[in-house]
């Protein structure tokens, strides 16, 4: 993460976590990789390159879980070694925390997870930087006691990511007056993708509204957020987990460059 820090450090811009919902391959994950860190340089975005290793939320039984857990975790491990990208992974059991750490940067804890303090201390205790999601059920102010069971274990590495809230039961929706008491706390990330999510669908696989992803990361980069988090992919289409949502890859480019341009703007303002 030095490399990473430095680069956030040196930039005036937003830091961004990216990459595909779940790792379907390794083949796939470095086409995507290489694809974003050609932008991010360009753009001088610092880039933390995020895939699950496995998908444990999943709405039914015979949804995609993942290739195997080494396996995942090592092409994590490859994608950022051969692009020298700091990478970040979800981690849903205590297990999982230690295991992860061996291969990965950052660790995630989803949002529905956030309050399980045995698992949010275990990834603290590696050492390593902590996302924390910030629950669909949970205040901005509620993540202050979230993050101190990070620093309370000894590790002042810590983010939070606001994924939105549930409005009603299939529609998600991002209050941005929380960012400001979240950044007061952490660094604060937005999610963009998931919180364009329509869980809860009768069909038991998650919709979403893809096209007002410019639309919610504009806000984000307005409200003034640290960094934002999208998940991309080559084919959403085709994608195992959560395509419904996903900004095609080829859209990356000119979206990251405009709200650049924006960043700009609300910095001298600022």
């Amino acid at each position: 993460m030095k490399t990473f820090t430095a680069r956030q450090a040196q930039s005036n811009s937003f830091f961004l976590l990216a990459g595909p919902c779940a790792i379907e391959g390794e083949d796939m994950a470095l086409r995507i990789a290489e694809q974003i860190v050609l932008v991010t340089d360009k753009l001088h975005i610092p880039l933390v390159f995020k895939g699950s290793f496995k998908k444990a939320n999943r709405s039914r039984v015979d949804s995609f879980t993942g290739i195997g857990d080494d396996k995942a975790l090592k092409i994590l491990q490859k994608v950022g070694k051969t692009f020298d990208v700091p990478t970040v992974t979800d981690i849903h059991e205590v297990s999982d925390a230690e295991k992860a750490a061996q291969y990965v940067d950052v660790l995630q804890i989803p949002a529905f997870l956030v309050r399980q303090t045995d698992l949010v201390v275990a990834a603290a205790n590696t050492g390593k930087y902590v996302n924390l999601k910030k629950g669909q059920f949970m205040s901005p102010e509620n993540m202050e006691h979230a993050v101190r069971k990070v620093t309370d274990s000894g590790n002042d590495n810590v983010w939070i990511t606001d994924r939105g809230s549930m409005f009603g039961y299939q529609d998600m929706v991002v209050d941005f007056r929380g960012i400001p008491v979240m950044k007061s706390m952490a660094p604060t990330i937005l999610d963009v993708t998931h919180s364009l999510q329509q869980p809860n669908q009768s069909s038991g696989v998650t919709g979403g509204r893809p096209e007002l992803i410019e639309t919610i990361a504009r806000a984000g980069i307005a409200a003034g957020v640290d960094g934002l988090f999208m998940e991309t992919h080559h084919e959403p289409s085709v994608a195992k987990s959560d395509g419904a949502n996903m900004l095609p890859l080829h859209l990356l480019e000119g979206l990251l460059e405009r709200l650049a341009i924006l960043r700009s703007v609300v910095n001298q303002i600022s």
